[in-house]
């Protein structure tokens, strides 16, 4: 019978660790009766416990091995897994509420009552650790829900409601690491596994008081060998938990000196008197003695009741100075005569209302084996298993670095779970980033973040995990710390405020200028790596002076300047999408300024003046090659020249800073992503245009002369320059041999509708240029020469629809910047990457 309802059902083994015996019990619940299959008792050869704590752990354990191997036989099975209870003289309780906001109505699960209940314990430990400053470490070993809360209501059960918020009342018991070690040590030892821990108090009101009594304020005494462990119920939940260190063995002792025996013959002695009114026994020297059962009383009555007395005053404390309305007590130490009779008068209440609780109880318990009789002694033994039932709490140990770790069992421990009880930092787990970089831009604090370093290894016994990978006892966790990364770095043209621009219009003609950045008050380039504490200021707008400047254009000091049609000066600001125009003053002059027309670095500047009075046509090219001639010796020292310029004009110094972003950004790798890379596009074809002015101004070379216009001229709008350089892309360029200054005449402007663009020739003739693009001959003509980029406006690469994350530019087998120079024979390859 016994080997086939073990067959059928999940049996649970359950362990009361005395101080005086070990109580096996093995059993199984069936709707809601707990059934008995087998049941061994042993008592301690020696003192291997004292007050409900473990002292010599080898003992215990073999104890617990031989129990173990008398259920094994006779059930037939192999037992595994147990289950235990813990008492001690340093038990600490801890009362507290929580409340989860379920965050819009939902219906309630397990779940939700598993976390709230968790939370609840998490929130009773920091309480506990806040107001106990103690050296040695406490775990939590049980906790009690007082009530629910659904709404703000009390419920007595959550599950299947629907509720916006719940919420708990509870109590969380604490014991020293110490008596938990000892006892999972002494399990470890007999070849079993912790299934569930409980606190002894709670395992004997499973039995002893029954849900439908817990609305009556009754207190549970349980009384054994080391300690008396007291619990309080009061409106349906269990209210307060409380433990002493003095129990039945103090009565054992004082036997045990007055008859001259050893410890196990006074614990005879002591059990005697229960069935009989006299015992015989032999003491230390030999010789038989007898004692009456009223000698025993007399020697027991002092500890009997200052021990009776000390329960009372705990049951008052835990009841709120009052005393309860009944007293229910169990366990072997309670059944001395008298006993109950003191804590009754102590408590001021009847004595028929403090009674020993035993079958009465156990209504619901059933013992398969015959020769068990239901005592108020196997109250606790039965209570540890049914409390697997209520709550599956324990405590495992695992491996962390080769460290003994151990955690407190919900069913859900995972890798991050140890690391915290490790103490392990958060930051040795998760990505630490580099230092950050602080500055201020325009006047706003800017904060960019260092890169991420890389997350910790982590390994479970032996295979890669994380930190949310579960874990079960006696696992192995490896974890090497995560790594910190580059602290931020950012150059000043990677901002992405660098990159705006400033339109204006000139005497009705639209001019796109890039803006201009400064660190600290100096104008820096687009590579400037920017330092803590900067002081980036983007320049939103431009003078009179720098506009001229970079549209190489040069006033007379008599033109009126008018910006949105108010007068101006060169100093005056001009801001995105403001106006500036400029009217000519009289000048007289001798001999009129001969204009000059040039297409550089990828520009057009079409500049045109009028002749004198005389119309004179434009000589044909022999005569002017001879005039070239005959005027060479007339021309002055280009190097004079350009020194002259670098030092007549002024803003040279912004100039330059231009020139140099834009040659950096030119020089600049493209970047990942298609949208970047075209964006980086436009910002360099922008900077590429003002270094091109400014190149000019400072080098002298084939820069356009500033236009002398007449009192009845007015200067022609200056086209915007990426319309120059579409326009120069498109239209022919006709080449004329370099005349002599002296001898030149003014060209004569074409008609706007046959307009043509006049270049005054220099060194540098225009040149084609022929390269291989992607396994075909590609010949580019009209320039003087060419860069990378050119060659976009003769193939089919459309940029604007990406077929990969980044365009892969190559020359002659290598990478290729935008703006690097071509000559005939390079061979280019153009291609979309992933």
């Amino acid at each position: 019978m016994q080997r086939a309802d073990s067959k059928q059902h999940k049996l649970i083994y359950g362990l009361d660790i005395g101080t005086r015996s070990i109580v096996g019990t093995v059993g199984y619940m069936e709707k809601d009766h707990f059934v008995v299959v087998a049941q061994k008792v042993r008592e301690h050869e020696t003192r291997a416990m004292l007050d409900g704590q473990i002292h010599d752990i080898g003992a215990v354990g073999e104890m617990i091995r031989d129990v173990t191997d008398e259920l094994e036989k006779e059930l037939d099975i192999t037992l595994s897994q147990v289950c235990i209870a813990a008492a001690g003289r340093v038990l600490q309780t801890v009362t507290t509420s929580v409340e989860i906001d379920l965050e819009g109505e939902k219906l309630i699960t397990k779940e939700d009552i598993f976390a709230l209940d968790s939370y609840g314990i998490e929130k009773a430990y920091e309480e506990f650790q806040k107001e106990n400053e103690l050296d040695m470490k406490f775990y939590c070993v049980g906790y009690t829900v007082m009530r629910y809360y659904m709404n703000h209501y009390p419920m007595s059960n959550l599950e299947n409601h629907k509720a916006k918020i719940i919420a708990a009342d509870l109590i969380a018991t604490f014991l020293p690491d110490d008596v938990v070690d000892g006892l999972y040590k002494a399990v470890e030892l007999a070849g079993l596994e912790v299934a569930n821990l409980t606190l002894e108090p709670i395992a004997a009101m499973a039995v002893a008081i029954p849900q439908m009594y817990r609305m009556l304020n009754i207190a549970l005494i349980d009384v054994g060998a080391g300690t008396s462990d007291i619990s309080i119920t009061k409106d349906g939940s269990i209210v307060a938990y409380g433990m002493l260190p003095v129990a039945g063995d103090c009565l054992t002792e004082d036997i045990a000196r007055h008859c001259l025996v050893d410890f196990t013959t006074a614990e005879m002695i002591k059990r005697g008197i229960e069935h009989s009114d006299t015992v015989e026994y032999k003491d230390i020297m030999g010789l038989p003695q007898t004692i009456s059962k009223e000698e025993v009383l007399s020697v027991c009555s002092d500890n009997l009741t200052e021990m009776a007395e000390q329960a009372a005053d705990k049951i008052m404390e835990l009841n709120g100075g009052k005393p309860v309305s009944a007293v229910f007590v169990v366990g072997g130490g309670g059944k001395i005569e008298g006993y109950t009779q003191l804590v009754a008068d102590r408590l001021g209440i009847a004595r028929e209302r403090c009674a020993l609780r035993g079958e009465e109880v156990m209504q619901k318990i059933d013992f398969l084996p015959g020769d068990i009789k239901k005592d108020s002694m196997l109250v606790t033994p039965v209570g540890i298993c049914l409390n697997y039932y209520e709550q599956s709490n324990n405590f495992v140990f695992v491996t962390l670095n080769g460290e003994r770790v151990k955690l407190y069992d919900n069913n859900k421990l995972a890798v991050v779970d140890a690391a915290i009880q490790a103490e392990i930092p958060n930051d040795a787990l998760f990505p630490k980033r580099g230092e950050s970089l602080t500055f201020t831009f325009n006047g706003k604090q800017k904060l960019i973040r260092g890169e991420r370093g890389e997350s910790a290894v982590i390994l479970l016994n032996g295979e890669p995990a994380d930190i949310h990978t579960p874990i079960r006892g006696n696992d192995r966790i490896e974890i090497k710390e995560s790594t910190a990364g580059v602290p931020a770095v950012m150059e000043l043209g990677k901002l992405a405020e660098y990159n705006q621009e400033i339109h204006i219009t000139v005497n009705g003609q639209n001019i796109t200028l890039p803006k201009f950045a400064s660190a600290n008050g100096e104008l820096q380039s687009a590579f400037y790596q920017i330092r803590e504490g900067d002081e980036i200021e983007l320049l939103n707008y431009y003078t009179v002076q720098q506009v001229t400047e970079v549209m190489d254009v040069q006033l007379d000091p008599a033109m009126q300047i008018l910006i949105n049609h108010e007068p101006a000066d060169m100093d005056s600001k001009v801001y995105d999408n403001f106006t500036l125009e400029w009217k000519l003053a009289e000048e007289k002059t001798e001999e009129t300024k001969e204009p000059e027309q040039e297409a550089e670095a990828g520009t057009v500047v079409e500049l045109a003046a009028k002749t004198e009075a005389s119309s004179e046509p434009v000589k044909p090219a022999e005569e002017v090659q001879a005039d070239a001639e005959a005027g060479e010796q007339e021309q002055p020292d280009r190097a004079d020249v350009q020194e002259s310029r670098k030092m007549s004009r002024p803003g040279g110094s912004m100039l330059e800073k231009a020139r140099q972003s834009a040659q950096q950004i030119a020089d600049a790798p493209i970047t990942e992503e298609v949208e970047e890379e075209l964006k980086q596009m436009r910002a360099n074809a922008a900077a590429e245009r003002i270094a091109a002015f400014a190149t000019a101004y400072n080098s002298g070379q084939g820069m356009p002369q500033p236009v002398q216009t007449t009192q009845h001229e007015q200067l022609k709008p200056v086209q915007p320059p990426v319309q120059q350089i579409a326009q120069a892309q498109q239209e022919p360029v006709s080449q004329v041999e370099q005349t002599p200054p002296a001898q030149q005449k003014p060209v004569q402007a074409q008609p706007p509708e046959q307009q043509t663009v006049q270049v005054q020739p220099s060194a540098d003739a225009i040149t084609a240029v022929t390269v291989t693009v992607n396994g075909e001959k590609l010949t580019l003509t009209g320039k003087k020469d060419y860069i990378y980029v050119d060659v976009f406006d003769h193939i089919d690469f459309d940029l604007s629809k990406p077929k990969g994350k980044t365009v892969e530019t190559l020359i002659n087998g290598r990478k290729a910047q935008y703006v690097e120079p071509l000559k005939t024979g390079d061979v280019l390859d153009i291609f979309w990457k992933d």
